[in-house]
This record gives C-alpha cells, structure tokens and sequence, in this order.
C-alpha cells in the first residue's frame, strides 16, 4: 500500500521509511476504529498477514537505520505493502507442499547487526582466489575483506548507497522493483540494508568473472533456538551488448552453528548481452538457506545458471526467469546433495513469450541420507507467441539410502503449437551393471561407488565456466563424498 493512500490520521511522508508503514498498520489492528482508508481498493484489515509474519517484517525494520536512497527505499515500502497480505507458507500450500519450513518459524528470529571487524579475525575470510572478489559478511558489504581489481571504464560494483555516478543513479533509478514474489523475497526486500549493484555499461565485455563471497558470521549454538537472520540482495545490470560472469559463493563460519540467510538476485540482461552466473551453496548442516533468483532477458541474450548446492539444513532455490525478447538463450544446470538430514529444494519456473527462444535445463541430485530429501519442481511455459521455441528439461535423481526422498514435479506448459520442447525424469540407485564393470576390472566396491557417485555430478560441474572455481568444487565434493571425512 502506498503511504499516500492511508487516512490523514497516520504521517503520509513520501520520504518515511517502511517502518512506519507497518507499525501504523498495527495500529490500525488493534484498533479498529483507525481502519477506515481513503482508498476503497486497498484490502481489510482482517485479511492481513499472521501477526508472526508482521513481528518478523518490524523487527527487521526496527534494527534497520532509515536511509535517504530512494530505490532503497522504493524497495523497502514496495515489500512492506505485499507483505502486509502475505501470510507464512505451510504444506497446504502447493508451492511447500514437500518443504516443511517449521524449522525457521520454531526458532527464535534475530537480525545481525552490522559486524565488527574484530571480531571476524577468527573466521577464514581470506580472498583464496586471484578473480576480483566483493565479500558480503551477514549481508553487510566488507570493503575491507574485498578485493576489487580494477574494472573497465563504467563498470560498477559495490554498495547501492555509495554509487556517485549520476547516469548510473539514473538507470537505476529508472529499475521497479516490480516482481513479488513469496514471503521469503518480501522479507528480504524489508530487511536488506543494502543492495549490491553490478552494473555493466552498453558493449563492455568484463574480462575475469567477478566472484561475490557470502559468509555467515554470525551464528547460535542449536540448543538455543536463536536463528540469526540476514538479508543480502544484489542487482545486476548488464545494458545492450554486455557480457559478465558472476561467482556467488555462500560459506559459513562454523559448520556447527544455526542461522537464516535469505538472499535474493535480481539480473537483468539487455538486447544482445550474456550473463554467466555461477552458484555455489556450502552453508552449515544446522542452517537454514532460502535463495531467490530473477531473471529478465531481452531480445538475443543468453543467460546461463550452473549451481552446486549441498549445504544447510534447510535449503530452498526459487529461480524465476522471464524471455521478454524474440531469438533468447536460457541455460540452467543444477546439482544438489543431501549427506545429512537436509532438505534441497529447487523450484524453477522459465516463462518464454517471444519466438525462437530457447531453454536448455538439467536438473540432478544425490540423496544418501536416510533423512535426507530432495525437492524439485520446475515449470517452462510457452506461451501463444512463442512460436519455433526449442526448449528441453531433464531431471535425474540418484537415492543411495532406502529411506532417502525425492520429489520431482518437470512440467511444460505449451501454448505455442510450432515448437520442439520436451523433459524427462528419472529416479534411482546406482546401477547393478555399471557397478560389475569396475569390479570385473579389479577396481574395489566402494572406490567404484564414488566413482559412478562423482561422475554423476560431474555433468554439471564440468560447467563452471571459470577453472580455479570447478577444481574447488570438485574438491568439496570429493571430500564429502569420502566416508573418512570430519562429521560437520
């Protein structure tokens, strides 16, 4: 709801932060009397959302200092105003149907402060690799743990509230932040104290991928309850003719320690521009990790997603991409893993308006815990214009437990009648016969189960464009995939 639609009896100040949104909506709770709005449109006061949704969004802006930027802003009161009317997620709703999201609403919601630098001396915070490097601590911009090197001329990358170029200021200015997603994105739209802009000007190629570190600082002890909650948000702007490739890399500092990161990217590429984004998800086992990804592709761009995920308790990726031009490439390749009780869940959804798009997605996964389970629901929607489309799905699970679980739910949703599209599924254990072939050649039992285990990855990971980044993964891998390895 806009500020300017409520009753003159609550401040209608342009320029308030969301903060007084919400609370003036409280207000109007516990007081009906205040309930009445000059604008009919606008929902009751009985529809809006459970009082534990609206404690979260005003502690998030209670530990939030005002700003003065405006697209922050905008951000801010825009989340606010859905979020009033968005209620937390349960199994009855479709889209959770197989994620159970108790785990966060039974603890206890703190959000981090700014951290201190001292106090982060304990943690491996070393920049490990030679690409330019942006570390994000708790959701805060370190620029003293960065290391950017230097970019072509126009190129931006740092904090929204630093930017001092006016044309940039402009351009984004000129984004809506107009996409809304579920609570998690709202959320994160309330709580982000900052956005971390990338911003590529019309034909500058970005030579060296540009590697965005995320590392959880703080963190409680599992027998508290206390589930520190951070917020960080990137926009990336790559105009006509631009090409970058992105790193992000979520890590944490003790692979014992409970928190929530719930992170959003937004991307949008321009006419003719391409977009490699790399995704690497190694969070702790007793963490929580909810990830959105936006995606808006102009005519003749191309946009590739490779991602390895296999950290955190409780792990969700919703990817929403948009082909908003005629002749666009979208490419997803995910890999997911489940050693312990975790759940990785990954929820895609690829929507192709204009003709001769294409879109290429392969989805696969490793269950072997028994408490273990994987979720995947991907949806590509053809629509009526979107004629001589080329789009194809795979997914393929791999469950090395009895009791391990997957749920899998490929879709097309094909409108369009001259196009080539189609997807498949499979689920199942190593192969009997596969497994004979090693053996018959002297090769032992277990060192041939990794073998057929890591190659069944490898499909995915031999795509990481950038090699210093494919080698540590393997390595991750690797190590979790050795039964010797430390327990986490």
């Amino acid at each position: 709801m806009a500020l300017s639609a409520l009753s003159s009896t609550f401040p209608t100040n342009p320029s308030a932060s969301s903060t007084s949104l919400l609370k003036t909506r409280r207000i109007t709770q516990k007081n009906p009397k205040f309930s009445v709005f000059t604008t009919p449109k606008f929902t009751p006061i009985s529809a809006l959302s459970d009082p534990y949704v609206l404690q979260i969004a005003e502690t998030l802006e209670d530990s939030l200092p005002s700003t003065s930027s405006t697209p922050l802003q905008k951000l801010r009161i825009s989340s606010s105003d859905t979020l009033l009317s968005t209620p937390w997620p349960s199994r009855k709703d479709e889209p959770f149907r197989f994620t159970d999201t108790s785990f966060i609403k039974n603890s206890r919601i703190e959000p981090i402060q700014p951290p201190n630098i001292p106090s982060l001396s304990s943690l491996d915070v070393s920049v490990d690799t030679l690409l330019p490097t942006l570390t994000i601590v708790d959701g805060y911009i370190m620029d003293s743990l960065s290391q950017l090197n230097e970019f072509p001329s126009g190129v931006y990358v740092g904090s929204l509230l630093r930017v001092d170029s006016e044309a940039i200021m402009k351009r984004v200015s000129e984004y809506e932040f107009s996409f809304k997603g579920d609570l998690f994105w709202l959320l994160n739209g309330v709580g982000t104290p900052d956005v971390v802009l990338v911003y590529v000007p019309e034909g500058c190629k970005v030579e060296n991928p540009l590697l965005l570190r995320y590392i959880s600082a703080e963190g409680s002890d599992k027998e508290s309850k206390a589930l520190p909650f951070s917020n960080p948000r990137v926009l990336v702007l790559v105009e006509k003719g631009g090409d970058i490739s992105i790193v992000e890399e979520y890590v944490g500092g003790d692979t014992d320690k409970c928190y929530w990161t719930n992170s959003v990217m937004e991307v949008v590429v321009g006419e003719g521009a391409k977009v490699s984004h790399s995704y690497i998800q190694n969070q702790s086992f007793n963490a929580a990790h909810i990830k959105w990804t936006w995606v808006q592709q102009e005519s003749t761009s191309k946009y590739e997603h490779i991602e390895v995920s296999t950290g955190g308790k409780l792990s969700r990726h919703n990817i929403h991409i948009q082909q908003v031009g005629p002749e666009t490439v979208t490419e997803l390749s995910t890999f997911h893993m489940c050693i312990s009780d975790q759940t990785q869940d990954l929820h895609s959804k690829l929507v192709l308006d204009h003709p001769r798009g294409v879109s290429q997605q392969i989805h696969k996964c490793i269950v072997a815990h028994s408490s273990g389970q994987a979720v995947f629901d991907g949806n590509v929607q053809v629509n009526r214009y979107a004629q001589q489309t080329d789009a194809g799905q795979l997914t393929r699970s791999l469950l090395l437990e009895p009791r391990a679980t997957v749920n899998v739910k490929p879709n097309l949703q094909i409108i369009a009648d001259d196009v080539k599209c189609s997807h498949g599924a499979a689920i199942s254990d190593l192969e009997e016969d596969q497994l004979f072939y090693f053996r018959a050649r002297g090769v032992d039992a277990e060192t041939a189960r990794k073998a057929l285990i890591f190659s069944f990855a490898a499909e995915v990971v031999d795509r990481f464009p950038n090699a210093s980044i494919r080698k540590k993964v393997e390595t991750h891998i690797r190590e979790l995939l050795d039964p010797s390895r430390p327990s986490r």
